[in-house]
């Protein structure tokens, strides 16, 4: 959610970013060289549309532009580190690819440790000088619940100082409208009827405020419907939440081609971490193999490498991990940090049972529990699971399913190769989130959130 997302902000850091970037390469060449030799600052010069175009993708992709309620600099210093990493080995690769061998890569490696601190620094002040602009007044038009979980995803360090209001179906209606015209931001939970949304959307819209409205399950199936004229009647097409033929192949194809490179690139990697599971517990298997459900609910055997005790679930039955959960091993710890237990599911995408990108398979177990909960779950199972998602770099592991399954919905109803393309290169940065990697939060810890309930932070 942008709070304060303006284009001028968006130009203004974009732009700021590049000149950092560019001041880097400056800087660079000066401690190396103390000067500017023509041969090397000439291959710099022929480089420079590449550096700069690839820079403007990347700061896209991972969204550096953005300027929300939620941006901490540990969230800023993650995205700009693989910003910067991913833009030095660009940038050797279009030395090598344009032939521009002058271009010293010395002061590449140098310029790389400029651009962190100099594009940490210009973010960081810019987000501290519009800070102001990002704190301000919210309503919150929903039941405790709704509005618990929401109070706790906006108390961000950057909206630090912001206040709220929580407002439940039935109150007056008059007051509401006020409320309305008082505050900066409205946001209207799932639970509320069509009357009361439809009333403060219109009411907003009057006074010239913007609402965020969290979508239910029902709005994420008209999303993207068609129109057309039934003779004098303007009506809707509804597409099924399918892939078509084309964008399957072409999936596919994608799928096969890119499995097989990183299963040869990360050949060393899984035989290491098969040699050092078992050599932790030598009588258990390094690879860990259970049957989930594919599309169209069709079961499959998933493989991951093993990072809990043997026969884990043999006493306690079908049940998530927790955030410090005893059944995990030491190497299983940091695997799972680093997600290198997923690694072996490239196989199952070579098969054919999964895709690089999808929902992530479940067991039929938390299947037909979560179908009892939310009747839209089983529409995640009419594409192939994925070893990341959207859900999976928008969330975190303890996000709800409810959630989760928003995310999911509207991937399928998305779907693109571009939109894959930007899931993959974001699913890098979760890798570097504790919170992405962690397990679900334990019951008294959700109880403990669920009874919190502040009107200032």
């Amino acid at each position: 959610m942008d709070f304060n997302n303006s284009r001028t902000h968006k130009f203004l850091l974009m732009l700021g970013d590049i000149l950092c970037i560019l001041i880097a390469y400056v800087s660079a060449f000066y401690i190396r060289y103390f000067d500017f030799p023509d041969p090397n600052w000439d291959a710099f010069i022929s480089l420079l549309p590449w550096i700069i175009v690839i820079g403007l993708f990347l700061i896209s992709v991972y969204e550096l532009y953005i300027i929300d309620g939620k941006q901490t600099l540990s969230d800023l210093f993650r995205k700009i580190l693989v910003v910067v990493t991913m833009l030095t080995f660009l940038t050797m690769a279009s030395s090598y690819l344009f032939r521009a061998f002058a271009m010293p890569r010395s002061v590449i490696v140098i310029s790389t440790v400029f651009m962190v601190v100099y594009l940490l620094v210009f973010n960081a002040v810019f987000l501290k000088l519009t800070r102001r602009n990002v704190v301000g007044k919210f309503l919150i038009v929903g039941n405790k619940t709704n509005t618990d979980q929401l109070i706790t995803k906006i108390n961000y360090p950057m909206l630090k100082g912001s206040e709220y209001t929580c407002v439940r179906e039935g109150s007056n209606i008059k007051n509401i409208r006020q409320m309305v015209i008082d505050s900066n931001y409205i946001i209207l939970c799932t639970d509320i009827s069509k009357e009361l949304k439809s009333q403060v959307i219109y009411h907003a819209m009057e006074h010239n405020k913007e609402v965020y409205v969290i979508p239910t399950l029902y709005e994420l199936v008209l999303q993207r419907a068609t129109t057309s004229p039934l003779d004098d009647t303007l009506v809707m097409g509804v597409k099924p939440f399918i892939l078509t033929w084309e964008k399957l192949f072409f999936k596919r194809i994608f799928d096969i081609i890119f499995s097989f490179i990183i299963l040869v690139l990360i050949s060393p990697i899984l035989i290491v971490m098969g040699v050092i599971i078992k050599l932790e517990d030598p009588k258990a298997a390094a690879i860990f193999k259970q049957e989930r459900l594919g599309k169209d609910d069709k079961p499959f055997t998933i493989y991951k490498f093993r990072s809990m005790i043997s026969d884990a679930e043999s006493y306690t039955g079908p049940v998530l991990a927790s955030t410090d959960d005893d059944r995990i091993t030491k190497v299983g710890k940091f695997i799972r940090a680093t997600r290198i237990d997923e690694l072996p599911q490239f196989f199952n995408v070579l098969k054919g049972d999964m895709s690089i990108v999808g929902p992530r398979p479940e067991r039929e177990f938390f299947i037909n529990k979560l179908l009892k909960e939310h009747y839209h779950y089983g529409y995640r199972n009419r594409v192939k699971p994925g070893i990341t998602g959207y859900a999976q770099v928008m969330g975190k592991y303890t996000t709800v399913a409810e959630d989760k399954l928003r995310f999911d919905l509207f991937y399928i109803r998305n779907y693109s190769f571009w939109l894959d393309l930007l899931i993959i290169l974001k699913t890098v940065l979760v890798v570097f989130d504790k919170s992405k990697s962690e397990g679900t939060e334990t019951e008294n810890n959700i109880k403990e959130k669920n009874n919190i309930y502040h009107h200032d932070h």
